[in-house]
């Protein structure tokens, strides 16, 4: 078995004395895995960084075996990422959310926006709102999508502001005045092309990371990544609004 493909690497770790084992994002082949001979090497080691697009040469006897990768490098983006503790961040982030992917299932679509967002220089009020959407598309690419289209207690489609913890689904203003201390605020530019308001990020990043600790995190069991909340507190100039859940909160 042999295929030839460029692939985004989002993890390296060693294996035996002078090897690792590289974890890449591949389009038409999802999250997969192969030993890199000699990948600690000084040659080698500066291209298998989390971050960089190399050509990957994948060789296996069975195409069930972990296989292994001949690499070059294509694009040596680690290097400009280092840098830049924003970027960086960002990086480490968009790494560890995709592999929580299965291994070699496609989702070339979240591949292409990993891709995007790591090369576009983005400042801080503009990546804010594009991971906020990143975490929720990885949330439907995982299973469990939020249904933000229609109001869960009157299907409304308008004027929906709030999110149920329960079932994911969104709740128009009339029907969450009762219950707003037990629902997650919905910003508005998670569905539409709304301006971003002061709070919104804070607000979207409390909604998408209950759901992923819910869903995610917690059901593998595996911990968030330790740069999440660091990426947000840099991404959130303004202070979230009085009674705003925390990622880490679940409403009651």
């Amino acid at each position: 078995m042999e295929w030839t493909a460029d692939g985004l690497i989002i993890g390296v770790r060693r294996h035996g004395e002078s090897s690792v084992i590289l974890e890449a994002m591949v389009a038409g082949r999802g999250r997969h895995l192969g030993l890199v001979r000699g990948g600690r090497s000084r040659k080698l080691a500066a291209a298998l960084q989390p971050g960089n697009t190399v050509q990957l040469v994948w060789r296996a006897r069975i195409e069930d075996h972990l296989g292994t990768y001949s690499v070059e490098l294509l694009d040596a983006r680690a290097a400009t990422l280092i840098v830049d503790r924003l970027r960086l961040y960002t990086a480490q982030l968009l790494c560890e959310h995709l592999r929580l992917l299965p291994e070699r299932d496609p989702h070339d679509r979240l591949l292409a926006r990993s891709v995007d967002i790591l090369e576009d220089e983005r400042s801080a009020a503009t990546l804010g709102p594009a991971l906020a959407r990143y975490e929720l598309n990885l949330l439907d690419e995982l299973g469990f999508g939020l249904d933000l289209e229609t109001c869960a207690a009157t299907g409304t489609t308008n004027d929906l502001t709030h999110v149920s913890p329960r079932s994911g689904r969104a709740v128009c203003r009339e029907a969450a005045a009762p219950y707003l201390d037990r629902l997650f605020p919905l910003p508005p530019f998670l569905v539409s092309d709304a301006k971003v308001e002061p709070g919104d990020i804070a607000a979207a990043f409390a909604l998408t990371g209950y759901f992923l600790d819910r869903h995610v995190w917690s059901a593998r069991p595996v911990d968030p990544p330790p740069t999440r909340d660091l990426l947000i507190g840099m991404l959130c100039a303004d202070a979230a609004p009085p009674g705003l859940p925390s990622p880490a909160i679940v409403p009651q």
